[in-house]
Parts: C-alpha cells; structure tokens; sequence
C-alpha cells in the first residue's frame, strides 16, 4: 500500500462501565510514524453498533457531562425494542446516531490540528462489551 494511505488497529479495553477514554495521544504517536511530517486527514472509525467518537474536551467534567447528557436523552430503561443484554442496551444502538462512530480530523505538519482543548475520544455505554477496536487511518 502507498505510503499516502496507512492505517492501524488499536484495541481498546473499556471495562464494565460507561466511559469516554482519550484516544489523542494514541492519535498523536500513529501519526508520528504514519504522517511524517505530511498535511493530511486523520478518520478515526469504531467498528462496533454502539459506540461512538466525539471530538470534546476532557479532564474538566465535560467527558462526565457527555455521558450525563446521553442518559438524559437515552435512558437505560425498558422503553427499548432492542432488548437482549444488559437491562436499557436498546439505548447503545442509539447512540451512534447522537455520537457518529467516525470523526475525520486535519493533519498538518505530521500533528493533529485540534483546538486547545479538543481531545479525540471513544465514546462507549455499552457494558456488555469490555473490548473495543478503533481503527486509525492517515491519509495525506
């Protein structure tokens, strides 16, 4: 494959509980050895039915209020039609529509051109699943 287009797997372990994990460093290190030095796009793709990326700040509570905000709007209940698993996990099939499973970022210079704050992050509610995979591909 052209050095143009690379791509890479990472494996991502959630646990048992709702979470929003930051991938920018991991975004950070594939481009170091991917982009060298190149302009470009980084796509951050979840292959999985309930999970997501968001592009927000972490650290401050906004990871916390992200996961507040999505109980609000989808509350874990019997309101489902999606009903194996966990009690309410028809609402994790929802969630890729709220918080798309791909975010497509620049790349200039070989780094991510994020804003100050911004961070790169798995979003994943589903506790049935402990292991996610989160593709990364650099094309530039």
């Amino acid at each position: 494959m052209s050095d143009a287009f690379t791509t890479r797997t990472l494996n991502i372990a959630t646990g048992s509980h709702e979470t929003v994990t930051d991938l920018t460093q991991d975004c950070e290190e594939f481009l170091t050895q991917s982009a060298a030095g190149r302009d470009g796009l980084l796509n951050v793709f979840v292959p999985h039915a309930t999970a997501g990326v968001a592009v927000l700040e972490t650290g401050a509570g906004s990871d916390d209020d992200l996961l507040a905000a999505l109980h609000t709007l989808l509350p874990a209940d019997d309101r489902w039609q999606h009903r194996h698993g966990s009690p309410g996990h028809g609402r994790d099939h929802v969630l890729p529509a709220l918080v798309p499973p791909h975010a497509t970022l620049p790349v200039i210079g070989g780094r991510l051109a994020l804003g100050t704050w911004q961070s790169v992050c798995l979003v994943d509610t589903n506790k049935d699943n402990p292991n996610r995979q989160v593709r990364l591909s650099f094309l530039g």
